[in-house]
Formats: C-alpha cells, sequence, structure tokens
C-alpha cells in the first residue's frame, strides 16, 4: 500500500500501474475496514476487484463520525469513476454528490440515494431478515437452555430487520422442539454510531444475557460484536448451579463435539453446556476456534452472512464493463446476497437433519410460502 498525502486515503495498488483508468473510492464509516465483519468484508471485496479487474482502489476511514462524508467529497473532486459508501451513514454525502458530480459512478451499502431516483447512484441494499431467520433457527434448535440472545449495535430499523429475522427463526426452531416459554432476550449497544465500535459495552451486555441463561447470541454490532466473542470465549460455558430461576438445561446439543483441554479444565460436562456467538456479515466461524483446531468445540455457532463483499464485487465490475444502472440493487436469498456459514469449524455443531430443514426453510421464504418479519 501507499499513502496519499494529499487525500490522506490508501491506495491498493496491488501490482497495477498509475496509468491505469478506473478508479474505485472507498469512503467507510465508523469501525473501520479491520472490524471482521461488515466493513471489512466490503473491503474484501474491493480487493477482489483490484486483483482480478485490474482497478485502482482508494480508501478513506473517518477518525471520528463528524469527518464521514469528507473522503467522498475528496474522491469527487478529483474525478474518481466510482465512489462507494460504506455504510447508511454516507447517504446524505453521496446524494448531494452524485447530483452535483453527474459523470461519476455513486453506490451505498444499506441505503438508497436520491430516493433511487439519480441514474448515476445505485444503492446496494439486503434482506438481513432472511439471513437472520437461517440463524435463528439453528439458535433455537440447538439451545440447551430455551433462552437465546440478540445485540444489536445502533437501535435502528436496519438492525430491527436482523432482530425481527432472528427472532422469528429462534422461536420457531424451539417451537418445533416442543419448548413452550421460548425466550430470545434483545438489547443494543446504543443509539449513536459510537455504537458501532464499543466491544466493551457488547462484552457486558453479554455477560447480562448469559446470566439470564442465554446460552448462544448473535452480534449483529460492527466491530462491538468482538466483545461478544470475547465474552463467549472467556466463559466457555453455562454452569448448572448459575442458572437463573425458571431455566434449566433441557437437552445436551453438541455433546459428541471433541471439548478442547481448556474447555475440559474448567467446564465439567455433566454440569456445564457450551456458550456459542453467531457472527454477522463475514464468516466469523473461525473466530471462534480456541485451539488452532477446527475439530474441537469452535465457540462461534454459525455466522449470518451478507455478502457485501459480493455486492462490492459485482457493483465495481459494472463500472468496468459499463453496464452500471442507478436505482436499487437488492440481495437476499433468491440470488445468494445472505445465508448461513457451514464449514469445518462448525460442521460437526450443526446435525444434518437442521440442514436438510434449513434446505427446505431457504426455498419457502424464497417462493413467498414464509414471510419473515423485517421490522417492529
Amino acid at each position: 500500500m501507499r499513502r496519499l498525502a494529499v487525500l490522506g486515503m490508501t491506495a491498493l495498488a496491488l501490482g497495477f500501474g498509475l496509468a491505469q483508468q478506473i478508479r474505485v473510492g472507498m469512503a467507510f464509516d465508523a469501525g473501520g475496514k479491520n472490524d471482521r465483519s461488515f466493513n471489512q468484508s466490503t473491503f474484501e471485496g474491493a480487493q477482489r476487484a483490484a486483483r482480478e479487474l485490474g482497478v485502482r482502489v482508494f480508501d478513506f476511514e473517518p477518525a471520528d463520525p463528524g469527518q464521514v462524508g469528507q473522503g467522498i467529497r475528496r474522491f469527487a473532486e478529483e474525478g474518481f469513476d466510482l465512489i462507494i459508501g460504506v455504510g447508511f451513514a454516507n447517504e446524505p454525502s453521496i446524494t448531494r454528490n452524485a447530483r452535483e458530480f453527474r459523470d461519476i459512478k455513486f453506490a451505498v451499502i444499506d441505503s438508497v440515494p436520491c430516493e433511487g431516483r439519480c441514474d448515476n447512484a445505485v444503492g446496494l441494499v439486503f434482506r438481513e431478515h432472511e439471513g437472520s431467520y437461517l440463524v435463528g433457527y439453528i439458535a433455537g434448535r440447538l439451545t440447551n437452555t430455551g433462552v437465546v440472545g440478540f445485540v444489536g449495535g445502533m437501535d435502528i430499523p436496519l438492525i430491527h430487520k436482523f432482530e425481527q429475522g432472528y427472532r422469528a427463526g429462534a422461536i420457531a426452531g424451539m417451537r418445533e422442539r416442543g419448548i413452550n416459554n421460548p425466550r430470545v432476550l434483545i438489547n443494543y449497544v446504543g443509539n449513536t454510531p459510537a455504537a458501532w465500535n464499543d466491544p466493551g459495552r457488547a462484552k457486558e451486555i453479554a455477560s447480562a444475557q448469559a446470566k439470564q441463561g442465554a446460552d448462544i447470541i448473535y452480534a449483529a454490532a460492527g466491530a462491538s460484536g468482538l466483545g461478544v466473542l470475547d465474552f463467549v470465549k472467556q466463559q466457555r460455558c453455562l454452569r448448572q448451579n448459575e442458572l437463573p430461576a425458571g431455566v434449566r438445561f433441557i437437552s445436551n446439543n453438541g455433546a459428541n463435539v471433541p471439548r478442547y483441554a481448556g474447555y475440559e479444565r474448567t467446564c465439567p460436562a455433566n454440569t456445564t453446556r457450551p456458550m456459542f456467538m453467531i457472527g454477522v456479515d463475514a464468516n466469523q466461524n473461525y473466530l471462534g476456534d480456541t485451539d488452532n483446531n477446527p475439530r474441537t468445540l469452535n465457540h462461534v455457532l454459525t455466522s449470518m452472512l451478507k455478502r457485501v463483499d459480493v455486492a462490492t464485487y459485482e457493483v465495481i465490475k459494472s463500472v468496468k464493463e459499463g453496464t452500471f444502472k442507478g436505482g436499487v440493487r437488492e440481495f437476499g436469498l433468491s440470488n445468494d446476497g445472505v445465508g448461513y456459514a457451514l464449514d469445518e469449524y462448525n460442521r460437526a455443531l450443526i446435525p444434518q437433519a437442521v440442514v436438510d430443514r434449513l434446505a427446505v426453510i431457504r426455498s419457502q421464504i424464497i417462493s413467498g410460502a414464509l414471510r419473515v418479519p423485517d421490522r417492529r
């Protein structure tokens, strides 16, 4: 990488010469491109475009929320071919600049610029509730206590889509098992952009949910979600003698998965059950591997895949090929824009019967036979 002193931005040269015609500017929101979640996944899509399409990609990370929009303006003034606002907070700036710089292409992830009316601007939006229903169903089928948790980042309608899909899926999974009083605990880190980058607060929320009996916690909180991961890996398990009144172990799902040495020392098999996090956006399954051995117990049960990497790559490709269109592009189960992660880290945790049932549910959602709530 090289630093552009004038713009204060980073360029991904990746071996391509400075004469390359297509220049893409990426303006990130709070949390930064190394959050191992939403922003990082977007960044990886751009890196793929740089490698495969020969474009040059530059990025701007604001030092504080007040700088959101500065990078977009600078990219526009420099005449970039495509400018991507990563996150809904960039939408107002994208809209203003798209209306002024008509020869430049713009895109926003998680929002629609110009209310969909600018030919040179596109909104890349997702049906997060659909993917969240699937991971919620997994949680409902595999919880050992009948209590699961949700930790959202900023308390806004976008994250309510994650919340509502997860809640509906978890309740459906638990009711299939005959659990008469399914519980889904819902909490948010905050109501300002700082909520995306406060892992300490998210860790506190996860701890409070565990004390209420939640053994599986879905984190849709950007970089704050790393606090949930930290808690789950440190806590390792729920203990029978610490369960709150009204909560008991109702199953022993995952009992056949080999435990790593640290778990066996601190969590006796007959009186404990493992704690899990569900990741979001990128495949975070590997982050739950405690002993560098994917065959032993992993503390990330699965991840809800929100393919912002694919959306980023596709919009860059459309500019490269001259097929860019303004308006809205939506990504859901029907075009693999969302889903859940199943790999070597969690395959032993999710029984084949659950995987088979998920395939049926996915088809029902795509056909419309199963409608997933997306708002409160």
